[in-house]
């Protein structure tokens, strides 16, 4: 039988890791590493991955490659946005936030439009036509 000591210590370290583990997934999945304003980026696709933990465009934007980060991949198929709709060589134009820290060719995408098809991944944070 544990020790009542030892059992508060199990639950504290227990409760500690769980709130280690959910900060660390907010702040991946979140938007607060983002700018607030809208950020507009075009340019050719140069990968495409539909997979977890999110989908992600490899963007050449006058050569510099940035990465686009889309939704979890289901939210992203539900959107239409398959890798069947955008190959590499691709134009594309990603809509969203970039990140905070400007030194990264990093943006989290709304919405993205290949061949002249709009995917809204994020429907309720795209921006007011």
């Amino acid at each position: 039988m544990q020790s009542p000591f030892n059992r508060i210590r199990s639950v504290t370290l227990t409760a500690a890791v769980m709130i280690v583990a959910a900060t660390a997934a907010y702040a991946h999945h979140g938007w607060s590493w983002t700018q607030d304003g809208f950020f507009e980026l075009r340019g050719k696709i140069t990968a495409v991955y539909i997979g977890n933990p999110h989908a992600t465009l490899d963007v050449d934007a006058d050569g510099e490659i940035w990465r686009v980060d889309l939704a979890p991949p289901s939210r992203t198929i539900a959107a239409g946005f398959t890798e069947e709709v955008a190959k590499v060589g691709d134009e594309v134009t990603a809509i969203g936030h970039r990140s905070r820290d400007e030194t990264e060719k990093w943006m989290k995408a709304a919405r993205v439009i290949v061949n002249g098809k709009a995917y809204d991944v994020y429907p309720d944070r795209v921006p007011p036509a």
